[in-house]
Order: structure tokens, then sequence, then C-alpha cells
């Protein structure tokens, strides 16, 4: 800041200033995608007055409050470099950035091109910068100036390096036999080794690698170019730049924007077909007759008096050869009735959910809920799929569903088999003593074993932790500190004359005395907080001697391992504010104050813990798993590979629109060799019989009769050709649903019946033309290429749904959501990103070919429901005044009776039919379900399907029960009862095989002792002689 004090000569400032505001503006900070504008300068009157001044954009202030509105609008991070892209800066960041980045740029791009470049780039039309580059590339990189340093290519392949002194250009030239030649350059080329001179062309020169790249030329143009911001506006070279190499700014009439918008209002006018009128004279288009209307008998005397009033005239046309135009304003005649207002315009979808007005009978399908305590009461139906709902709460549905998808997506980190959603709430709710399932075990243990490395890796704990108090640290550096200030005090004593005493004063004594009951206070505070946590939990006395993180570092989960160590860790966070409520609970419940806290006490506690605290505690180290370096560094790798997938898919993309693009050239090919068989369907085939021309053969059929097997009717033919066209590699496309039998008949029966229609038409396109040896060869060509070139486009279809399939799976760092409803419920199919469809393909249960299999909804958040559905007073009446309901009222009849309220409440749809009818009932009209409605389009096959694959798979432990039920009843009653067998549950069939390949044990397994290394043979035997001991001899007697 500069400010001019009065007593100063401010005209040496002021144009130092003007100096410094033309110097910068020459680059471009944006803001919000535009240029920054600057303000203009202020004429200061009084010379003795203070300015301030920012130096950067040249601007000057008379008042200080300006000066710092404007200084804190160039203080936000809003701003960009244009060079560099850089976002999210300071004006003065991006200043000082596009900066350095234009000198960097201006010393690294090659002098000699700037001048020719910008004149090319001067009022080009392109829009896209993209474009621009690319055209302004490929048209210098094989064209070089004088002033350039160049690599020649002699004899024999050896590079020089030479600078360009002067260039030549030959025109194309004519031969005698017509042909026209090419135009050549020849550059005369200064060797720097040798400093000889010799002439090449531009086959044998080029530029050395990295001197001349589109992104250098990108970064140029940004710097020495503008546009302004309408459509067809051209390019123009910044001032600066263009009087620096002389390139005219004068913009052609064409080119401006006054031109363009006066052509677009003429276009408008022409479409409108009105025409353009001077002063109230047409004079443009056709002359029109004058339009009569017949007068009444009581006019028709009035009309001969008052001359042709009555007569709708053109003005420009004269009467009985005089001018129409009348003297007199008042009496000249209306050229035409003026037009009718224009009719209302139509409404544009789509628009807000909630405008579109409500429709009778219009019933969203009814929802599930897995709760005891659903939202609305809902008549309860038996749901085998989901039989231990009594003893789940609403609260924890979120829950589950946040932990089953944070374990399937990132189960490569946790080294666990994927599961079904069905089976994961059947292991949190039946685990226990006398049901040991491992799935319930392995959860935990890989979970904890991400959080702390183990012994081998270092033991680094990977999450932030609170600091535990040690009270007998505390007591013995109080101990410490009592027995140094005893000796302190001795030796005080020792030398009175070194160190005397201080006067001990009111004032300081009340202050010791202060801080001494301060002292007590906070320590009775923290003892009676210590007193009640006792009083809640024994945690506190079950750590005492208990280091959980050393037990989790030598992974000690074996017999209540693994649950002291989750106490321990509970024990810890419940000292960090954000999780004391929830880790308290958990611990009343796993060490209760009434109980021992011993090992097997917490164990036993764990197996009867209520699922929702399991839950509660599965989520609690789920979350804390985010913070770690492993799931940070997956997201990182899972990143990395979207990159490459997505440059790999637009390779493809581009084989397949240059392969498409071929196949078109063929058929225009094969046109010209025959015409379109259409135009042959109404050839009379009595004018056939009698042409009798030689029937030729056809390429298609012959290739077909080839591959084809013998014996094979046409339609047979077709539908292999069908199926071979149909079915995608296995190996590749594992997600692939396959057809049924029924969908199978009807698709063949329909390529059957296209294929002989097409047939028909060949044959009677044969018998009408006759083509000669040669071009039957070339037609035939002509027919395998395009074979050929369609197998190509197959193939990259093939790939590039590949790909989008891997980019989905590896898609992993949040949830996607499907899309909202008219009243804001979030729509979730957990399978759509960051997992296979149906769940690893090597997963233990594999078989059941799905993962969760349903499609949940997700009530509103706080803030989307009180502004949208419990709105304001006065905008819910406006809205019934309207629609007759309030939005509430609305949503409770539209609902069908199921309604989810809130975000922490869930319900959701397992059946296929009630997809079809969520598909049906959502509304394209609006911003909402039109988005929603796309996305269940696109996914309805897939998640219909899955939710069969869920039925039959949850159908198999009813028929096996039945079948057990009924073996039961035939067994005789004269038979003693046996003991009741345990129910069998379909998560004990689950096994963690990706732990046994990978670690060789499962996670809840202590690892195996190593193997012993293989002796020698000297060793061997003398270990032999060690273990049988020293020979034994007979005594005699």
């Amino acid at each position: 800041m500069v400010m001019n004090s009065p007593g100063r000569n401010s005209e040496l400032p002021y144009i130092w200033f003007t100096f410094r505001a033309t110097t910068y503006h020459a680059l471009q900070v944006l803001f919000k995608r535009k240029p920054v504008q600057f303000l203009s300068h202020t004429d200061i009157q009084d010379e003795n007055a203070e300015v301030w001044h920012i130096p950067q954009t040249g601007e000057v202030f008379t008042s200080y409050e300006d000066y710092l509105n404007r200084m804190d609008f160039y203080k936000q991070r809003r701003f960009n470099d244009q060079i560099s892209g850089h976002s999210g800066l300071t004006f003065f960041e991006a200043f000082n950035s596009e900066l350095t980045g234009g000198r960097e740029v201006e010393a690294s791009f090659p002098e000699a091109l700037k001048g020719p470049i910008l004149r090319k780039v001067q009022f080009q039309t392109i829009s896209r910068l993209d474009n621009l580059v690319d055209m302004i590339y490929d048209e210098f990189k094989h064209d070089y100036y004088p002033g350039e340093e160049v690599s020649v290519t002699q004899d024999g392949g050896v590079r020089i390096h030479g600078l360009v002194r002067d260039k030549t250009t030959f025109g194309p030239r004519i031969s005698s036999d017509g042909s026209r030649t090419l135009p050549v350059t020849r550059y005369l080329v200064n060797i720097k080794d040798s400093d000889k001179e010799t002439i090449v062309t531009d086959e044998h020169i080029c530029r050395d690698r990295g001197a001349f790249t589109k992104s250098m030329l990108r970064s140029f143009i940004k710097r020495t170019v503008i546009r302004e911001a309408w459509t067809g506006a051209p390019w123009l070279v910044k001032h600066d730049y263009a009087n620096m190499y002389h390139i005219d700014t004068r913009i052609p009439p064409q080119l401006r924007h006054d031109t363009k918008l006066q052509e677009r209002k003429q276009l408008l006018a022409q479409k409108r077909g009105i025409t353009n009128e001077v002063n109230g004279i047409s004079n443009a288009g056709p002359m029109r007759l004058p339009e009569l209307k017949p007068a009444r008998k009581s006019q028709k005397g009035k009309q001969g008096q008052s001359g042709i009033k009555g007569l709708k005239w053109p003005l420009s046309e004269s009467v009985n050869g005089v001018n129409g135009l009348f003297q007199h304003e008042q009496e000249r005649v209306p050229i035409r009735e003026p037009t009718p207002p224009p009719p209302p315009q139509p409404t544009k979808y789509p628009i807000e959910d909630l405008a579109l007005p409500p429709k009778e009978g219009s019933l969203r399908p009814r929802l599930k809920f897995m709760c005891r305590d659903p939202p609305v009461k809902v008549k309860r139906e038996i749901d085998e799929s989901h039989p231990f709902i009594d003893n789940i709460n609403m609260a924890t549905v979120g829950a589950f569903l946040e932990t089953w998808d944070t374990l399937n997506v990132y189960c490569e980190i946790f080294q666990l088999d994927s599961f079904t959603f069905d089976d994961f709430v059947e292991t949190m709710s039946v685990a226990s003593n006398q049901v040991r399932v491992q799935l319930f075990d392995e959860i935990h243990c890989s979970v904890l074993k991400v959080l702390v490395d183990s012994e081998r890796e270092g033991g680094k704990v990977r999450i932030s932790l609170p600091e535990l108090e040690n009270d007998h640290s505390d007591e013995e550096e109080g101990d410490e500190g009592e027995n140094e200030e005893g000796e302190a005090g001795e030796e005080a004593a020792l030398e009175p004359d070194e160190k005397p005493k201080r006067r001990a004063t009111r004032s300081s004594l009340a202050k010791l005395e202060a801080e001494r009951l301060a002292a007590e206070a906070a320590a009775a505070e923290k003892e009676e907080i210590r007193a009640e946590q006792e009083s809640r939990n024994k945690a506190e006395e079950l750590m005492r001697e208990f280091d959980w993180i050393d037990h989790l570092r030598k992974r000690n989960f074996a017999n209540g391992g693994w649950q002291r160590i989750m106490v321990g860790l509970l024990h810890q966070l419940s000292k960090d504010g954000r999780w004391k409520e929830s880790c308290e609970d958990l611990l009343e419940q796993l060490v209760p104050a009434d109980a021992d806290p011993t090992q097997e006490v917490v164990q036993q506690s764990y197996a009867e813990l209520n699922v929702n605290h399991r839950v509660k505690a599965l989520e609690i180290i789920c979350l804390l798993t985010m913070q770690t370096k492993a799931v940070r560094g997956y997201m990182e790798d899972c990143s990395e590979t979207m990159t490459k997938y997505r440059k790999d898919r637009i390779e493809w993309q581009r084989q397949k629109k240059q392969a498409i693009e071929d196949v078109r050239q063929l058929h225009e090919q094969r046109k010209e060799l025959i015409p379109d068989p259409g135009s042959f369907e109404d050839v009379d085939p009595n004018l056939v019989k009698e042409t009798g021309d030689v029937k030729m053969t056809d390429a298609d059929e012959s290739l077909i009769d080839k591959e084809g097997p013998e014996g094979c009717n046409d339609a047979d033919t077709s539908q292999l050709k069908g199926k071979r066209r149909g079915r995608a590699p296995e190996n590749k496309m594992r997600e692939k649903d396959t057809e049924t039998g029924k969908e199978k008949k009807e698709k063949a029966k329909a390529d059957g019946k296209e294929a002989e229609k097409e047939k028909a038409k060949a044959k009677t396109q044969r018998e009408v033309i006759k083509l000669t040896p040669q071009q039957q060869k070339q037609y035939n060509k002509i027919l395998k290429e395009i074979q050929k070139k369609e197998g190509i486009i197959k193939e990259c279809e093939e790939e590039v749904a590949i790909i989008e399939n891997d980019l989905r799976e590896a898609d992993c760092p949040r949830t996607r959501v499907l899309g909202k409803d008219r009243f804001w419920n979030r729509y979730y199919w957990f399978e759509r990103n960051g997992m296979p469809y149906g769940g690893l393909p090597t997963s233990s249960t594999a078989s059941a070919d799905y993962a969760n299999g349903c499609l949940w909804v997700q009530g509103p958040d706080d803030m989307e429901r009180e502004g949208y559905i419990d709105g304001p007073p006065d905008l819910q009446s406006d809205y019934k005044a309207k629609f007759k309901m309030t939005v509430s009222e609305r949503k409770a009849s539209e609902e069908n009776g199921t309604s989810v309220f809130t975000a922490r409440q869930w319900g959701y749809i397992s059946e296929p039919e009630d997809l079809n009818a969520l598909i049906k009932w959502l509304d394209p009209r609006g911003f909402n379900e039109l988005k929603l409605r796309k996305e269940l389009i696109n996914y309805k096959e897939k998640i219909a399907t899955h939710m069969e694959n869920r039925k039959k798979y949850l159908g198999r432990d009813v028929e096996q029960d039945k079948k057990d039920e009924a073996v039961t009843k035939r067994s005789s009653s004269r038979i003693r009862e046996k003991t009741p067998e345990l129910p069998t549950y379909r998560c004990l069939q689950w096994e963690n095989t990706m732990a046994l390949e990978e670690l060789g044990h499962i996670h809840s397994d202590p690892p195996p002792p190593p193997r012993a290394k293989k002796q020698s043979k000297k060793r061997e035997a003398q270990s032999e002689a060690t273990a049988r001991g020293p020979a034994k001899t007979r005594r005699r007697g």
C-alpha cells in the first residue's frame, strides 16, 4: 500500500500507478472462470488528498473503506491461475503464480514460433481451446522458421544440431500427364559444430523432443490471447504482444459483436415472417392488394363522402396516381389490426417435483422394515428373510448397512471373504458360546488388526487415540518432586547468603492458599468422576495390568483375547468427548459393576450382548479404520487405477469410432456395386423369370455356408449366427446375466424371421443384378472387410463394458446414491459401486450370487424435511390452496402408509414387482425423479436378478426346515426323546478362504509354529545319538 500524505506531490505517484496498471493488466487472473475486472481510475481533484494504492492492480482509492473492501475481495480463496489452472487461491497468490508461470512459458517457448503462431491465432473463431491447440499444433509441428534450433538427419542416420537461417517454399508442380506434386519447403540450416550451411527439406529436419509440445502451446496461447464470452467471439492477441510482433488488431466487421447480433435479429425476423419497416412504410416484400370489407347499409353514404376511409390500403401505394399518404395524421389509416397477445408459454419440464399436481391412485409400493419399531404402524408380516427383527432397533439399521458396506468394499484390506447382508444380520444376532460363528470372530479380529501393526511389521498404532491418565506415574513424579524440593531446601539452608528468602506478604499467602484450594478441588472432582465411572463399569480395573495395544500387536485373540482388547480400546476412546457416551454405554454391558473384571467375564458378556450393542461396537472400530494408512492407500490406488481405466476406455472408444467410420465407407463402396435391397422389394417375380439372368453367388450366403455345419437349414444357421453375435466372453463378463429359456426361444424365432426376410430380399436382388467376376470378387472382399470391422466394433464394445464394470468396482471412496424422490427420500442400491454385483466370485458363499439384494430407502435429512416437507405455515397454506392438501398430507397419502421421516430411518424393497411399480410411480417431469428413474431403469435388470437370487438363497433354509419337520413327525413316538439339537444357520457355511490362502490361518486363530528346517545327515545322526543316551552294558555276576 502506498499512501500520499498531505503536503506531498501527488503527480509522480499517480503517473507511476498508471504505468504499473498498464504493465500488469496483461495478466488474467480468473474469478468464477472470468477475468477479474479492475476498477477504473478515479479523478483526484485535490493534489494533497490521501490515497491508497494496490500495486498488483494499479487501483487507487480515495476512501480507506473502499480500499479495505477491495482487499477483502482479493483475499478470498476463489481465484484461479489461468496458466497453471490452480484454483482456490487468493488474488495475490494467483497473480504471483501466473506471473511466475508466464515467465517460464515465455522463456521455454521457441522465440521464432511466437510471431507466426500469434498471427495464425488472431481472429480464429474456434470456440474450444483444445480444438484450437490441436489445429495450431498440427499445422506447425512440421513447419520450421528462421531462428529455430533443429536437428538435421544426414545420410547414414547421423543427427547434427543446427540453426535455421532461411526458409523457401515451392508450390505444387503440374507435370505433363496432368498430375500435381506436393509443395516442397527447403531450409537453409547453419550447422553448429562446423559453422557450415546446408540446404535440407522437411523430411530431414525435426525439432528436439520437448521443444514444441501441446502443453507448451496451450500455456502460451493462454498467456497471450483473450476471448470475449459470447458465442462466435474471435480469439484476440493481447495488445502488448500484438505491438511486439506487429500484428494487426483491427477486428474485421463480420466478426464484431454488433454484426453478429444484427445477423441473428435478421434470421429471427425471417423465421417469424416480419418485414423491416422504416418510418412506418414497408420497403420489402411483394405488393399486396387492398383488403375490402363490405360496409353496412347505414354507412354506405358516409363511405362515399369520406373517400377511402374504409379501405385498408398500403401506405406505400398510390390511389389514382396520387400518393396514399394523408396530409393530416388524424386521417391516417392503420396498417393492420393490432396483433393479439401471445398465448402463455407451455411449461418446460423438468420442474420441481412437488410443483407437479398429485395424481389420484398413484401410490408408491409399500416398504418393508427390518426393525421392531417402524416409524409408522404397519401390519406385521412374516418375513422369512429377517427372522430376528424383533431384536433390532430402527437406530441400528443404518449402522448395519454402514458396517456391512465397509467390510465388503474393503474386504481385500481386511482379508475377508465377502458375505451377504442377510448372513451378516444373522451372524450378529445368533453368535454365542453355544453357536460359534466364524464370521463373527473374523470380522472383529480382521478390523482390529488394521488398527495396530503386528510385531513383525513394527507394531505401530495407525489411529489417533486419547491419552490415558496414569495415576502411578503421577504419584512417582510427585514423590520425585518432593525429594527434589527437599534437597533444594537443604542447599538453600546451607547457603543462606547466596539465596535470601523473600518476605511473605498477605497477598502472596492468599495467592498460595487459592492455588492450594483450586488443586484440591480439581483432585476431588477427578476422584469423583473416577468413582462414578467405576460405579458404572470396571473397565479401569480390568485394564490395570493389561496393555491392550501390546496384546493386539501379538495377535492374542484366542480365549476371549479379542473381546478384552475391544474393552481396552473402548475404554481409551471413552476419554474422547466424541465417543464418550457410546463407549461408556458399551462398557456397562461388557464390564458391569456387579461382576468380576476378568477376561472370562468379558468373553461371556460379549456372547450375551444385545445385537444393537454389537453393531454399535463394530461400527466404532470400522469408523476408526478410515484413519489408517492401509485404507487411505487403498483409496489412492483405486483412484489411480480408475484413471488408467478411463484412459483405456477412451482408447477403445476411439478405435470403435474409427471402425464405425470404416464400416460406413465400406458400405458406400458396396452400394456403388449393388444398391440397397430396399429398392428391389416391389420387383415382379414373373419379370425376373422372363429376363433369365444368371444367378450370382452372394458373399454373405457363401460365408455362412462355409462356417455353418452341413445339413443346417436357414433358420438353424441364423440361430447360430445370432448366438455367436450375442454371446460375450465368460472370462471377462462374469456379471453377464443369463437369459431364460423362453426369452432365448423368442429371440431365436425373431432372428429367424428377420433372416428369412433379408434372404428373400437378397434373392430378389441377386436375380435382378448381374455382376462380372471381377466385381463379384471385389464385392466379396468388401463384405469380408465389413465383417472384420464389425468384429472389431463388437470387441471394442465388450472391452468398454468390462472397463465400465471395473470402474464401478474400483469406485470405493463413498457409497453412490441412486437418487431422490419427490419427498426427498434417498434410494440406495449398495451393489452399485465398490464391489462385484454378486460379491467376490472366490468367496465361500459365492453360490448365493447376490450381495445385498434389496433397494434401500432412507428418509430426508433435517434440512430437507424442514425446508420442503414441514415448511413454514404460509407456504403450507399456499400449497394447500393450490393442491387441496399440504405436503405432509400428500406424503402420507402417496407413500401408501409406509413412510420414513428422518435420515435415521430406513425401509427396503425386496420384490421385483415392487421395483417395477416404483419406476411407474416416479414422475419424469420432476428434477429429482427424472434422475432417479433413469438410474433405476439403467440398473433394473441387475437389481431384479439379484432380488430373485436372494429369494432363492433364503428359500433353501425354509425348504430344509420343512423336510426336517416332516422327518421328525414320521419318527416313532415309542423312541425315547433325543436331546434337542441346535438349529442350523446359513451363516455357519461361511469360511474365510482369503485369509487361509494369504496367511495360512484365519484371523482368530494364532499363526502356526514355523516349520523346522531340514537338518543335515551329520546333525541328524548326532541328535539321534543324544536322544538314545549312552549305550547300556550288561554286568557280569
